[in-house]
């Protein structure tokens, strides 16, 4: 009977790592994928496959950032992202302390208000009438305000999660200590969360530079647009040259698997110790 057990469990075990392995090539695949034929000549792309290239041509990251306008589409992301990301967790995380602490039903009621802005549609129409209104369309400035409303809803629920986790008895000490509000929070809250600024911070600038639709609907100077529109505009001109399409997208998703790559183990401790009980 024992070893009937070991055999069933060993034969599930086996089951659940073929099916990680099969939903991992998954993700795997089209990105070996785009890897191998950015590296190809025009003839050996017609088919997209998986064979290594015959001969190795480095130069058509060149011609993508030259033709493809990458560079300046690259500063664009950079401004996008990274404003909208610092501003959003600064906010973000005054705002998810203060709601932790204050729950009364006023703070409980705007505290809801503010994170069902994470499963509410965007109205297009109004939000292009009030663009237009405050002459943001078309702005740098514009786009970070719509990139801080867009990621502020799950970036105070994630650092919720987190402060509600710290004792309200460090408060408490420190006030009886003489520190002012601004320096508890400064001195005591800010070090205690720095998983939860880390991991919201990650994820808030892979959310912002992957964004597609607002710049797309916002932004009508090429000079302006991000990497998402500048690969999107490449296809359109070269979509027979599969290589030079496969170059320009492992440039955009660089920044990003990097980010990633280095804030991993923040995103995974992160969301499992705050998100799940905020």
């Amino acid at each position: 009977m024992m070893v009937s057990t070991k055999k069933n469990k060993a034969v599930q075990i086996l089951l659940k790592n073929l099916l990680a392995w099969a939903a991992s090539l998954l993700v795997i695949i089209p990105l070996l994928l785009v890897l191998l034929n950015a590296f190809k000549g025009d003839g050996e792309t017609i088919n997209m496959t998986l064979a290594l290239p015959k001969s190795w041509h480095l130069g058509n990251f060149a011609t993508v950032v030259e033709k493809g306008k990458l560079l300046k589409s690259f500063l664009n992301s950079l401004l996008y992202a990274g404003a909208g990301t610092v501003i959003t967790v600064f906010f973000a995380a005054m705002a998810a302390y203060v709601f932790s602490r204050r729950r009364s039903g006023g703070m409980s009621a705007l505290y809801m208000y503010v994170v069902l802005g994470m499963v509410i549609p965007v109205n297009y129409v109004t939000l292009t009438r009030t663009m237009q209104m405050f002459h943001l369309t078309n702005t740098s400035q514009g786009i970070i305000l719509l990139y801080m409303a867009m990621q502020t809803p799950f970036t105070v629920f994630l650092i919720y999660g987190f402060v509600s986790k710290i004792p309200e008895e460090l408060d408490e000490a420190a006030v009886i200590d003489g520190c002012d509000p601004m320096t508890l929070y400064i001195r005591i809250i800010i070090p205690m969360l720095k998983s939860a600024l880390v991991t919201s911070g990650v994820l808030c600038f892979l959310n912002c530079w992957n964004e597609f639709m607002m710049p797309l609907y916002f932004l009508h100077s090429s000079e302006k647009w991000p990497m998402t529109l500048a690969v999107y505009n490449f296809f359109g001109q070269f979509e027979m040259k599969w290589n030079l399409i496969c170059a320009d997208v492992l440039l955009t998703c660089a920044p990003v698997i990097i980010i990633y790559l280095l804030g991993q183990r923040y995103i995974v401790g992160g969301q499992t110790a705050g998100a799940v009980k905020g």
